[in-house]
């Protein structure tokens, strides 16, 4: 692991347990030349997905991307991070588990609007707001009238 505080390549690991509900390792570690000290996480990647976007163009999946999305629609929501980090993780999972390493966009937000709904239901419809593209005042209602239907239907 490259420091990246000098990119020497010598570090060593000072400490490891185990974080997010054990889905990933938190590792701190010292370099050995500058002495600099920092953190890495480490998570189990069952294979490499690539998002296929609405253009039809390719790219990485990026988790940091994904969590940075749902953070944006939780912002100055009082929703504890672990329980975040607990949902990305899921919808991660449940993509992997699809078994298909290529995935429609459409259907990760699908995978976010449902944890979120799960969540909060301000920042379900936040996000609900950017992904179905609302445009106007008339769209948030129908949504909205939408979401009390279920509610009513039990969801």
């Amino acid at each position: 692991m490259r420091c990246p505080f000098c990119g020497c390549e010598d570090t060593q690991v000072k400490d490891s347990r185990s974080a997010e509900d054990g889905s990933s390792i938190r590792r701190r570690r010292q370099c050995a030349a500058c002495g600099g000290r920092f953190t890495t996480f480490e998570r189990v990647q069952l294979r490499e997905l690539t998002v296929i976007k609405n253009s039809g163009r390719k790219t990485p999946f990026d988790r940091d991307k994904l969590m940075r999305s749902v953070n944006i629609a939780l912002r100055k929501r009082d929703v504890d991070p672990e329980r975040v980090e607990q949902m990305v993780s899921g919808v991660i999972r449940r993509l992997e588990a699809m078994g298909e390493n290529e995935i429609p966009s459409k259907k990760i937000g699908e995978l976010v609007m449902e944890g979120l709904a799960n969540l909060d239901d301000v920042a379900y419809v936040r996000y609900a707001s950017v992904y179905k593209n609302f445009r106007e005042a008339r769209d948030f209602e129908q949504f909205l009238d939408n979401l009390e239907e279920q509610e009513r239907e039990g969801r």
